[in-house]
């Protein structure tokens, strides 16, 4: 069968920190205005993405995995291991902590752990995040738990838009009011909430933390995971690499006119954030606009990009 560039169909979440802007910022068809997450390259049960075109159209992106290995370079992991999301923080998310593989896959029913890191796309002037915490051992972090000393335990960075982020299992971390992010994650759906701030739900009942298992997983004392991009220049094309980590490799490839390229042995995760363009494969040509979400399959062989856009590119 013929090999052809796998566009997807995004999955959208209703958080209560959610808001409009997947709307206003990507046209995209939200289903409330209470909308905090677009999965938009997802194999995960919790929301699977739809191949929108070619011979696999109508296939879930999990059940692809599964049923055509070769796409993907006959992979020995079982499960489709990244997930990519857009999240509209339009308030603050809860105070949490991801678990690392091991743990996740004793106590969560065999889940990933959760190793992420933001792209930030927008934020408020003088945004800034929580990234990190104060505590020098466990028995300090369970005190200022304890005695809900927030403001001396969490840690907080300034961030603005273009900045990048590693978030490490273990990290504690919260996305705060007026951001718009893409995250490249490990396809997992396990938090541990630290911290609230005595929000209610919809029923309002208070939210559940998960104090237990946030304290076992952090990692004391933090460490920061600094990250050092390296910028390249090609013709029309500029590279910038982010991470290069055991669980994924993140870029931003910036394009100003026509690129040819080619990647016969690795299947990739891209995301146009900004602008707008188009792909032409075999003769074949198709729209990139800000918000379209794609992999190039393994065997993909030569394809072009042109136009004058931004994507943020992935792989494991």
């Amino acid at each position: 069968m013929k090999v052809q560039p796998l566009f997807l169909k995004p999955v959208f979440k209703e958080r209560i920190w959610g808001g409009t802007a997947l709307q206003t910022e990507f046209d995209y068809d939200i289903p409330n205005n209470k909308t905090g997450e677009c999965w938009a390259i997802s194999a995960h049960p919790n929301g699977p993405s739809i191949i929108e075109n070619g011979p696999y159209a109508g296939m879930a992106l999990d059940e692809l995995w599964r049923e055509n290995p070769e796409l993907f370079g006959n992979p020995k992991e079982e499960v489709f291991p990244l997930l990519t999301k857009i999240l509209d923080a339009n308030m603050d998310l809860s105070v949490q902590v991801h678990p690392e593989d091991s743990y996740a896959k004793e106590h969560e029913s065999g889940e990933l752990g959760k190793t992420e890191c933001w792209y930030i796309l927008d934020c408020k002037e003088g945004a800034d995040m929580i990234f990190g915490h104060n505590a020098k051992t466990k028995e300090e972090l369970i005190q200022q738990i304890n005695l809900g000393n927030w403001n001396v335990l969490l840690g907080r960075v300034k961030i603005k838009p273009g900045d990048f982020f590693y978030v490490p299992s273990g990290t504690i971390h919260a996305l705060c009011e007026g951001t718009l992010v893409l995250e490249t994650q490990q396809s997992s759906d396990t938090t541990y909430r630290v911290y609230d701030y005595n929000r209610r739900d919809t029923e309002g009942k208070l939210r559940d933390l998960h104090l237990e298992k946030a304290i076992d997983v952090t990692t004391v004392p933090h460490h920061d995971s600094g990250v050092a991009p390296k910028v390249q220049k090609h013709e029309n094309m500029t590279t910038t690499t982010f991470i290069e980590s055991e669980f994924f490799s993140v870029y931003k490839w910036d394009i100003e006119g026509k690129v040819t390229l080619s990647f016969n042995d690795q299947y990739m995760l891209l995301s146009v954030i900004k602008g707008d363009g188009t792909l032409v494969h075999n003769g074949e040509k198709y729209s990139l606009n800000k918000g379209t979400h794609f992999i190039i399959p393994v065997g993909l062989g030569e394809f072009e990009l042109d136009g004058d856009c931004e994507l943020i590119v992935s792989h494991p």
